[in-house]
């Protein structure tokens, strides 16, 4: 490869490897070397086992808790900057903390905002993100964002099930947009569910806006977290006469007992990314790989070429 185009170089954090194995593979390169350190206090320090003077490093890091995953990251970054990376690109599948992208309340932080700040202050160049719960975070940062959409990956999984009656669905007005943007892909009816919260990741009530009978209903959302308002949702469309309901996440959160509530909804089948591990497997869980999208982003980014090719939203 030329002076003028450097090799690029892709590493992880520890509980992003089994992602970046799969995108180092698409991409056609090795995984870097690197080890982590430990401290008996649980202290951690990378260190980049191989030179990376003068080229661009991707670092592979989703930053779902703990927030050891955002810290190695920093410490990640920090380190390439010390050691005369010429690019570091931040790759963050799932961009934690999204969800704290305003002030709703008073006296909160806004904390979207801070992890950008924390990401430019470490020294990343250039951040790779998917599906970021607010599309607004992205005017968070001074350097370039690469907002990927899991839809390229999604709607070819939904075509090739080739459903007769289908119908996409938001589970909640928030994600209105996101629905219609599939349903004109798709060319299908949109239902909205409209809920009232009493609490975080607590529902009061849920409706739908719109008719559901015989149609299969297919639910689309940027994370499942709980999966209190999928189930719900699921179970109030086969209630109300609904031939089949799936649901299209992209990250899978699935914290507490939200295994248990997939199991035991109405829900045919979830299709997730990869962009979080799943803590456990399960018969109603289908996971998509989003290594392939990643590493052919990368490789766009790498050799200056133009990724508008990859927003199908």
């Amino acid at each position: 490869m030329s002076q003028s185009e450097p090799e690029a170089k892709i590493f992880a954090c520890s509980q992003s490897v089994y992602l970046a194995e799969k995108i180092s593979a698409a991409y056609g390169i090795p995984l870097g070397k690197m080890t982590m350190s430990h401290y008996s206090d649980g202290e951690f320090q990378p260190s980049y086992e191989e030179s990376i003077r003068g080229i661009r490093v991707f670092l592979v890091c989703s930053t779902f808790p703990t927030a050891d995953n955002l810290m190695e990251l920093l410490l990640m970054i920090d380190a390439a900057k010390r050691a005369s990376a010429r690019h570091i690109t931040a790759v963050i599948p799932y961009f934690g903390w999204a969800r704290q992208d305003r002030k709703d309340k008073p006296r909160v932080p806004i904390g979207a905002k801070l992890i950008a700040k924390m990401l430019e202050t470490a020294g990343a160049t250039r951040i790779m993100t998917m599906d970021l719960h607010a599309d607004q975070i992205q005017g968070f940062f001074e350097k370039p964002v690469d907002h990927l959409f899991a839809s390229t990956i999604f709607l070819p999984y939904i075509e090739s099930l080739k459903l007769d009656n289908l119908m996409i669905a938001s589970p909640d007005m928030g994600g209105s947009k996101r629905a219609y943007a599939y349903s004109k892909f798709l060319n299908s009816e949109v239902v909205i569910c409209y809920k009232q919260r009493k609490a975080a990741n607590v529902i009061a009530t849920m409706e739908l806006i719109g008719e559901v009978k015989g149609k299969n209903v297919v639910l689309v959302d940027d994370m499942i977290d709980t999966g209190g308002t999928l189930a719900k949702a699921a179970d109030l469309m086969i209630e109300k006469g609904a031939l089949s309901v799936r649901a299209i996440c992209t990250h899978a959160i699935l914290s507490g007992d939200a295994y248990e509530k997939i199991e035991n909804s109405k829900l045919l089948e979830l299709i997730v990314t990869d962009s979080i591990p799943l803590k456990k497997q399960s018969n109603k869980i289908k996971v998509v790989s989003c290594a392939p999208l990643f590493a052919e982003v990368m490789n766009m980014v790498q050799h200056n070429n133009s990724i508008s090719g990859k927003f199908l939203m």
